[in-house]
């Protein structure tokens, strides 16, 4: 089980700066912690302050330490020649091997925003990822569809291959995961029965397009305590009060033992990695927060 983190781009602050700061905070801690991996999020048009993907990981990276990294990217808004070359750039950066976490976007402000019909959401997802693996070969790439383009070529290309991870929950977006990714990410709202069930679905995509599994992972919204009762204090009170809307049950809260025994059940059920989000927002409980997870890594082994 491999333990990861999944830092929130959202911040609601007055200095803009203080929100780009927390994030330079946390990848620091999570890099001392020994984390498995980093990744950042993508949103689009938001009211608040949402710090954008490739500037925001390309800074982070500056303090991490030699594990592999990446990024969620909506495809549909994104030009695949210029994701491409970005994500290739990120690569060259990155210390170990870059994932791009893929998934289709929501939301119809984001889509007006763009200009973008939201039923083109499959089609210009999967045009957009085969395009990109084909720049990042290395190969001149003509193309009509979605995207149009020309004897489109970029450099760099990657030194390693891009690993691509495919979120989804929805019965299409798991077998896209299975036939496209090289791994599937689960919804982070979902009930242990609920990823238990879509795990289920995605394995059995994998044997029907006869591919064999990928990474599973999924993000889960925690908060490790200094002991039972802190934890319940700080994390039980942000969950209590309807935290995003998910079940109490798909969120984490407790001391490093209980945190440490929820993540080993998770690897019973069958995900090779787990996500974490800081589900409470002051800064310095998130850092605490990730600095325990040090403890919680060498407990689950």
């Amino acid at each position: 089980m491999r333990i990861g983190i999944s830092m929130t781009s959202s911040y609601m602050v007055q200095d803009v700066r203080a929100g780009a700061r927390w994030m330079i905070e946390r990848a620091k801690a999570a890099a001392e912690a020994g984390l498995d991996s980093l990744f950042v999020g993508d949103h689009h048009a938001t009211l608040t302050p949402y710090y954008q993907n490739t500037p925001i990981l390309a800074r982070v990276l500056a303090e991490w330490h030699n594990a592999p990294a990446g990024a969620l990217y909506l495809l549909p808004f994104r030009h695949p020649v210029l994701l491409a070359e970005e994500i290739a750039t990120l690569a060259a950066i990155a210390p170990n091997r870059f994932i791009l976490q893929a998934g289709l976007g929501y939301g119809d402000r984001e889509f007006a925003a763009f200009g973008i019909n939201p039923k083109h959401r499959p089609s210009r997802f999967e045009e957009s990822l085969a395009i990109m693996r084909r720049l990042w070969a290395g190969e001149t790439v003509s193309h009509r569809g979605r995207w149009q383009l020309e004897e489109a070529r970029i450099s760099p290309t990657p030194p390693e291959k891009i690993e691509v991870w495919i979120a989804g929950q929805a019965e299409p977006a798991i077998e896209r995961a299975a036939r496209l990714g090289d791994g599937w990410i689960a919804a982070p709202g979902l009930v242990p029965a609920g990823a238990k069930q879509d795990l289920e679905r995605y394995l059995e995509y994998c044997a029907h397009h006869q591919r064999a599994p990928g990474i599973r992972a999924i993000r889960r919204d925690i908060y490790v305590g200094e002991n039972r009762a802190e934890a319940e204090a700080t994390g039980g009170k942000v969950v209590a009060a309807g935290y995003r809307g998910f079940s109490p049950e798909a969120t984490i809260v407790g001391d490093v033992e209980a945190v440490a025994k929820a993540f080993a059940d998770l690897a019973q059920i069958g995900f090779t990695d787990i996500l974490i989000r800081n589900l409470v927002p002051d800064q310095n409980k998130a850092l605490a927060c990730i600095a325990r997870l040090a403890k919680v890594k060498a407990l689950v082994g």
